[in-house]
């Protein structure tokens, strides 16, 4: 019981552990590295062909060919032949959250197929993909998407801000003409 306790699992058997790492001396068996290989429960009545199946589906598959999940994506292929996507940066937000969330790349479909519906008055479409909005950390994992999906795609730059130096004491400055008078 007590060199059961040096033992680790390694590829479902249980080998025991070197001189060094031994929890219990108490007997011979663990110190010179003689102890029988004690096979896991799962793996003890499986013969060397089911063991080497078992490996094989553990590995990664590798194509070369590049994936397209168009096939089974769920859309008409109507609505995604002749379609562009149009990637682009999207702007900073105007509220109080300063510079929290740019550069952020969203990718959206060109509109086709409105028509304002005659109840209510409310903009309809029978587009599925219309409406969608995707956002992404780089234009590279957006690309990667839209080729995935066989879509044509065209990225739109990201348009210079030319920031200006702002003070807050200019508000309250003697010498410009934002200060009016009230007398």
């Amino acid at each position: 019981m007590a060199s059961l306790i040096g033992l680790r699992k390694l590829n479902g058997f249980l080998r025991p552990q070197t001189l060094r790492q031994c929890v219990s001396l108490s007997t011979g068996n663990a110190v010179f590295g003689k102890e029988p290989v004690m096979k896991d429960k799962k793996y003890a009545l499986l013969s060397p062909e089911d063991m080497e199946h078992l490996d094989k589906i553990k590995s990664t598959i590798t194509t070369t060919d590049p994936m397209d999940v168009s096939l089974i994506s769920g859309v008409p292929e109507e609505h995604v032949k002749e379609r562009r996507v149009r990637i682009f940066a999207s702007s900073k937000n105007a509220m109080q959250s300063g510079t929290d969330n740019v550069g952020i790349w969203s990718m959206e479909f060109e509109t086709r197929e409105r028509w304002e519906n005659p109840l209510m008055g409310w903009s309809s479409s029978g587009d599925p993909l219309s409406n969608m909005k995707l956002e992404f950390i780089s234009t590279e994992a957006a690309i990667d998407f839209c080729e995935k999906n066989g879509w044509s795609w065209y990225v739109e730059k990201e348009k210079p801000i030319n920031a200006r130096g702002k003070s807050y004491a200019v508000n309250f400055a003697w010498n410009k003409r934002s200060r009016v008078s009230t007398k």
